[in-house]
């Protein structure tokens, strides 16, 4: 996984595909998130559980423990060491969803690198699995607050695009993997064995202007010949 995403649609659309009865504290706002290029270090919006509430916050793309100070925050965890490696032990059951749209690939061509969208093919919101560091309800934010999406190996037509892709949840099993009562053991089960196949997406070229982050805005998104 390349490190850019999007979110443009607003929390709410997200939350609607999750079918999660209780009211949502939200701390991002209503308005559309009009996140067409989001990159590392940047504020994504992410979904926690807490007590059987859900909440929506802002959160900074990347997170290291306070140990590894000599080293750049990663932004995504890799699933084969998630669950029992050292990095990330602090934060491993501090579950969280990270709701894109799309995100973006590059892939080397006679023309320089060349991005790629990729995208749920039936275009519903795109429910990446990740962990955290985030306040408590009633705590101020810290500065090491942080996130990481975890990745996976590609498989199928994904592969010509990319090696690694985020792992990305159904409905159900995002409302699975955002419950605190759910077990670390068939967390881990979810991520291994039960993330949407590569058939879910679709993949397109995009403009090159999506390689500077300072461009925003939808035309980011659209298919190029």
């Amino acid at each position: 996984m390349c490190g850019r995403l999007t979110q443009y649609r607003g929390i709410h659309d997200f939350v609607a595909v999750l079918s999660i009865p209780d009211a949502l504290i939200n701390h991002v706002g209503d308005a559309p998130l009009a996140r067409y290029n989001a990159a590392p270090t940047t504020q994504l919006a992410v979904l926690h559980q807490h007590a059987q509430q859900l909440h929506a916050d802002n959160l900074r793309w990347g997170w290291r423990p306070h140990w590894a100070r000599d080293r750049a925050a990663p932004i995504n965890a890799r699933v084969e060491k998630v669950a029992h490696g050292v990095f990330f032990r602090a934060i491993w059951q501090r579950r969280l969803i990270v709701p894109v749209d799309n995100w973006f690939e590059w892939v080397d061509s006679d023309d320089g690198r060349q991005p790629w969208l990729i995208r749920r093919a039936d275009q519903q919101p795109v429910f990446c699995a990740g962990i955290g560091q985030f306040p408590a309800p009633g705590e101020p934010p810290r500065e090491d607050d942080g996130c990481v999406i975890i990745t996976a190996d590609s498989a199928g037509g994904m592969l010509d695009i990319h090696d690694r892709r985020p792992i990305v949840l159904s409905a159900d099993l995002a409302r699975e993997w955002l419950d605190p009562a759910t077990p670390a053991p068939r967390a881990e089960q979810m991520l291994l064995f039960e993330s949407e196949p590569s058939e879910t997406f679709e993949w397109y070229k995009v403009s090159k202007a999506v390689g500077n982050t300072r461009n925003q805005g939808p035309h980011l998104i659209e298919q190029v010949a």
